[in-house]
């Protein structure tokens, strides 16, 4: 039985800076409104040209011994006066309050008591909302749980952050040519050390929109943009990520556009009967224009197409496919009952190459970088699989990534605008998800033989859920990334129906894993269409 620790002091810090008084006096109260007891805060007065700043400061600290200020005789910037504030303080555990941000009441007690219960813990943040100068709150953030992958693509844990001191300590807290993204510099650092990674799933944090924040618009801090940039460089250099950092259109958001070392050979594995039907008004046979699509649309040359066909697909439609193919297609018959699990699992077992890709006949390329995309992800020894953004016919989202409620599994934003900025923008971002869709599923070799392949327990459906938990119980993560864009002609090639029977025996064989998706925020309305007041609001 894990002993808990005792109760942390946590040391608040602010960096003031020309702060208008009612609204430093309210981030001040919402500090000494908590109700845990033992914390402090550290205020420092960065030089602020307003006379009213530095007296006022002496007189919040007037009020409460726990109070701490001090005032630099010279401008240093964020950097500069959060360092200080952190050298004033002598709390275990290190919280970041902005000067003109609040704290839920409750914020200072839901941080100490993961810090009690979780002795290893060593950063903790939590959901957040904004509040605007009317003191209207709305527009919550609803987080996952940690995300490495989107972390690098986005500062999604922002606030409110704690982090343990001593491991603050050991990464030198902020760094001076960071100012702007210096909380997203020192949490990667952090992060990159952290024993354990935290999420509180409630919003403790409340962020003031003023017409010199971030949220004011992307012009507001240039050099913020930059220096992020720099940041995730810095860290791609430190864990050996060889990679380009991209900005997104959105300013903030980057994409860590990996580059693939060497010639690795894809084994593209497609089950497929040669099947048809209509799509953008024409006849289309699915395998032979999903051939056509990979080999004449695809950057990446190293693959070969395993093609697993039943007994019954047309002579002629193998024929076509070998003339598009060429010596790149392996044909694999199958004269059995339909049985997906079965017809991969066969596919990769006469597969030649390092990367699997199993892929429904019924696709077609959108980016030409598909594979090299997945090939970045699924070479990196943490990652057990990586899927793709795929879109129906008509351009809206089909699968994003699996999200599991209640037991259920489904697709994320299914149904979805391809441009939706929901669950801030979620759907541009490579991220961490509960798992891939096997129509477009890419992983090592080596790993879908150590996990036992796609399970003969599912013939019809949700072998794809259970071969990605099986790699999540392995230790490693499972990536979607919207880089890799295919059109996905769902169910036009076999019977779409869901087996109930199949959906007990998942549910069975991992009931917790099921009940519990810690990519999607327990907040969140089904089907992301709304963001409700919180039921956990503290």
């Amino acid at each position: 039985m894990t002993q808990e620790a005792p109760e942390p002091k946590i040391s608040v810090i602010t960096p003031v800076y020309d702060t208008d008084e009612a609204v430093l006096r309210e981030c001040v109260a919402s500090v000494r409104a908590q109700s845990y007891g033992r914390w402090q805060l550290c205020l420092v007065d960065d030089a602020s040209p307003s006379a009213h700043v530095w007296p006022l400061l002496l007189e919040l600290a007037s009020t409460d011994p726990r109070i701490l200020v001090r005032r630099r005789e010279t401008n240093g910037g964020i950097v500069a006066a959060s360092n200080d504030a952190i050298a004033m303080s002598d709390g275990d555990v290190i919280a970041l309050l902005d000067h003109d941000d609040m704290l839920h009441t409750a914020a200072l007690r839901e941080v100490a008591s993961v810090f009690v219960h979780e002795p290893e813990v060593d950063y903790v943040y939590s959901d957040e909302d904004i509040v605007d100068m009317a003191g209207r709150r709305g527009n919550p953030f609803y987080k996952p749980d940690w995300s490495p992958e989107r972390f690098r693509n986005q500062m999604y844990t922002c606030h409110l952050s704690a982090i343990r001191r001593s491991v603050g300590e050991e990464v030198g807290w902020f760094r001076d040519g960071y100012d702007g993204s210096q909380d997203w510099d020192l949490v990667l650092r952090v992060t990159e050390r952290a024993r354990q990674v935290v999420h509180i799933p409630k919003v403790l944090y409340h962020w003031r929109t003023v017409p010199t924040s971030v949220l004011a618009g992307d012009d507001v801090k240039p050099y913020a943009y930059e220096a992020a940039k720099r940041a995730i460089e810095d860290h791609c250099n430190r864990l050996g990520i060889d990679a380009e950092v991209v900005e997104l259109d959105q300013r903030g958001h980057f994409r860590v556009k990996r580059r693939v070392g060497g010639e690795p050979l894809v084994s593209i594995v497609i089950p497929t009967r040669g099947g048809s039907g209509v799509v953008w008004g024409r006849e289309r046979v699915m395998l032979v224009d999903a051939v056509r699509s990979i080999a004449h649309r695809s950057s990446w040359e190293h693959f070969e197409l395993v093609v697993v066909a039943d007994a019954d697909t047309p002579a002629e439609v193998l024929e076509e496919v070998a003339g598009i193919a060429g010596e790149r297609l392996r044909v694999v018959p199958f004269d059995a009952p339909f049985d997906f699990s079965a017809k991969c699992n066969l596919g990769a077992a006469h597969a030649r190459g390092e990367l699997l890709l199993f892929l429904n006949d019924d696709i077609e390329v959108i980016t030409p970088d598909w594979l090299e995309t997945l090939i970045g992800f699924a070479h990196e020894p943490d990652v057990g699989a990586v899927g793709c953004e795929l879109l129906f016919e008509d351009g809206r989202i089909q699968h994003v990534g699996h999200v599991l409620i209640g037991g259920n599994p489904g697709h994320l934003l299914f149904g979805r605008s391809d441009e939706t900025l929901a669950n801030r923008l979620a759907v541009c971002l490579d991220r961490e998800v509960s798992g891939v869709t096997g129509a477009a599923l890419m992983c090592r070799a080596e790993v879908f033989d150590e996990v036992g392949g796609f399970s003969r327990e599912f013939p019809g459906n949700y072998q794809d859920v259970d071969f990605c938990m099986k790699v999540r119980a392995s230790g490693r993560r499972v990536v979607v990334t919207p880089h890799a864009r295919l059109y996905h002609f769902e169910s036009m090639s076999r019977d779409p129906s869901v087996s109930s029977t199949e959906l007990d025996r998942l549910r069975e064989r991992w009931w917790t894993w099921t009940h519990r998706d810690p990519y999607y925020n327990p907040n969140h309305a089904p089907g992301l269409d709304g963001y409700p007041d919180p039921v956990t609001y503290p």
